[in-house]
């Protein structure tokens, strides 16, 4: 009974991270400073944008600062 519990109290924690790390709509805001700043040589698609996360925050100052935001909530910053 203890490792049922367990294990579900672990699976609803990880879906719950994953389910907020899978949502790209935040990404929207730095999509132009990825075209300007990042290779755009694999295409300007949601993983090349996750993928150049640390070029962005190498720029951080020449970013918008919704971009900015972004950046923070997911650790760049």
């Amino acid at each position: 009974m203890m490792k049922i519990a367990i294990s579900t109290f672990l699976f609803l924690g990880l879906s719950a991270t994953i389910a907020q790390a899978v949502d790209l709509q935040d990404f929207a805001p730095c999509r132009t400073a990825a075209a300007r700043f990042c290779d755009p040589s694999g295409g300007m698609n949601w993983s090349n944008l996750l993928r150049c996360g640390a070029t962005l925050a190498t720029h951080s100052f020449r970013v918008g600062n919704g971009c900015r935001d972004v950046l923070k909530r997911y650790g760049q910053l």
